[in-house]
């Protein structure tokens, strides 16, 4: 999962890493961070995360690394009796590559340093749960440490007997630094001439803070390089502390010595990010006409990006041209809607009485707590179907529970289109839908879809459903914010995108009615546009007028 996965599996990963792992087994959790947000609701990054977990973290740069990474993160949990956190990026999981996969490839060193207690570090049934805290923090995590040293997890790229900057970076951010340096002429026998040396981290907690010290040693500066919260650095800064004032070189990372932003932690880092910050550190070791030429060039660029974002110019984003949601998620005169988790959601930024914003699953029971203390009797809930089937059916029973006037609105388009269009996991169709919540102790179902002919008399839909064409959504959401409790309206309507998926790939009908706008005659009243609410309807100048 993302991050908001993560966030709703702490509590099992929490017990499971307390239990351990089985001595023949392993576990990667994986989890695919969205540090821009581009298709998630928050900005998530993992480590702190796994970090409160104790759990040790593995961060894979590339596709290769994955496999890699993938191989010594199973055994480091096997040998260390410790669930792993897998940190993916889409610059390296959406990517292709060849790749190597010789079984040979990896050679796992198993540490023959370490001391175990007598009923080792595994899984162990019974457990007594009063063991579990400290066979973790005394056992599990040391091993995780003997582990890193064994196989190198952690460890320099780039070393030289001139020791002036030296650069720690992880996953996507340590390929940036390669390529900065790149950009700036410096290859490795360069950077190593000029002083320059690379640590890369491929387990950012935790960290050997002996093999930092190791990296460290001479340097006269390290310069750290990460993505959101500071868990390398921090680690980075906790290992050279206590080194005497000669010997302790200066650490610089999210800020610098002046206290400057110097990486920054909003949104996710570019590369152009990175080889700004690596720029201005490799400054003061040479003079480059190639080096101020580059950093001239970032900083201008950098400028301009800031000057477009102080424009008043916003584009929004909005329903793709056919959407469902473009139609579904509009509500009666008077009535308000609540927004979610899903494509629905850009529905808040429409002007059609979609306000406010939920975790995935709490749909609808805002409105438990809200309902007592304000005047409107009755709301909508916009809950897309695979939303419905990963936890919203709770939120449905907890409304139902607390006997408040809702309506959810269930947003069947066959389709998880915000990630790429993949089926909804499970077996889930209108039928089960209005079957569910009818058991559930929902009294009123309504199913609203442009096609009501694939629901004839006797078919499996819950008792009392009614099914009723897309043309009469506004009577029926009059109708059912009348009715007292909880009430579902069904909006079964295939997603645009995966519609023409389908149709380019033979797999559904092309419409045989198309409904065409004669130039000449259209009068420019915008009613189409109000009906479709369609993108892609749009006026044209004529030389008659618009």
């Amino acid at each position: 999962g993302k991050g908001p996965g993560l966030d709703r599996s702490i509590d099992a990963l929490r017990h499971a890493n307390l239990i351990g792992t089985h001595r023949h087994g392993g576990v990667l959790a994986v989890v695919g961070d969205d540090h821009g947000m581009k298709s998630s609701d928050v900005a998530a990054t993992c480590e702190p995360t796994f970090f409160d977990l104790q759990m040790p973290i593995l961060y894979p740069a590339n596709v290769q690394e994955i496999m890699d990474l993938g191989l010594v993160g199973w055994a480091l949990s096997r040998f260390s009796g410790a669930w792993v956190g897998f940190k993916i990026v889409a610059d390296a999981i959406d990517a292709s590559s060849s790749v190597l996969v010789d079984p040979n490839r990896v050679s796992i060193a198993v540490p023959n340093d370490v001391v175990f207690p007598p009923d080792g570090v595994n899984a162990r049934l019974p457990d007594l749960w009063t063991t579990q805290e400290p066979r973790l923090v005394r056992h599990k995590i040391p091993a995780a440490l003997a582990f890193a040293r064994a196989n190198a997890i952690n460890r320099a790229v780039l070393d030289g007997p001139r020791r002036r900057l030296g650069i720690v970076a992880a996953g996507k951010a340590y390929l940036d630094v390669r390529q900065a340096l790149r950009e700036f002429g410096l290859d490795d026998r360069r950077a190593q001439e000029l002083g320059v040396s690379i640590f890369k981290v491929s387990m950012p907690w935790p960290m050997d803070l002996g093999a930092v010290r190791d990296f460290a040693r001479g340097l006269e500066e390290v310069l750290v390089v990460e993505e959101k919260r500071r868990i390398i650095e921090t680690q980075v800064k906790d290992a050279l502390y206590e080194l005497p004032d000669g010997q302790r070189p200066r650490v610089v990372g999210r800020y610098d010595e002046a206290g400057a932003l110097l990486v920054p932690e909003l949104g996710e880092i570019s590369s152009d990010d990175v080889a700004r910050a690596v720029g201005l550190r490799l400054r003061p070791l040479f003079e480059s006409e190639r080096l101020k030429a580059r950093l001239a060039f970032l900083e201008a660029k950098a400028a301009q990006a800031a000057k477009r974002a102080a424009l008043p110019i916003n584009r929004l984003p909005y329903f793709c041209s056919g959407c469902p949601h473009n139609t579904s998620t509009k509500v009666p005169e008077g009535s308000r809607a609540l927004g979610g988790v899903g494509c629905h959601f850009m529905s808040t930024y429409m002007d059609r009485g979609v306000v406010t914003h939920t975790h995935m699953g709490g749909e609808g029971a805002t409105w438990i707590g809200q309902s007592p203390f304000v005047n409107t009797g009755h709301v909508f809930q916009n809950l897309g179907d695979g939303t419905y089937y990963h936890s919203g059916l709770l939120a449905i029973r907890a409304c139902v529970a607390a006997g408040v006037n809702i309506t959810y609105k269930i947003l069947f388009n066959d389709a998880v289109a915000m990630t790429g269009g993949q089926p909804v996991d499970g077996p889930l169709d209108v039928a089960t839908i209005t079957q569910q919540v009818a058991a559930e102790g929902v009294k009123r179902v309504a199913v609203v879809t442009d096609d009501p002919g694939k629901y004839p008399i006797g078919y499996a839909l819950a008792a009392g459903t009614t099914v009723h064409h897309r043309s009469e959504l506004d009577q029926v959401q009059r109708e059912l914010r009348e009715w007292p409790g909880v009430s579902a309206l069904v909006y079964d309507q295939v997603c645009a995108a995966e519609k023409r998926r389908r149709r380019k790939r033979g797999l559904m009908d092309d419409p045989a009615r198309r409904v065409f706008i004669n130039e000449n005659v259209c009068e420019g009243c915008g009613d189409c546009s109000v009906k479709s609410n369609c993108l892609s309807v749009v006026p044209i100048e004529t030389e008659f007028g618009r």
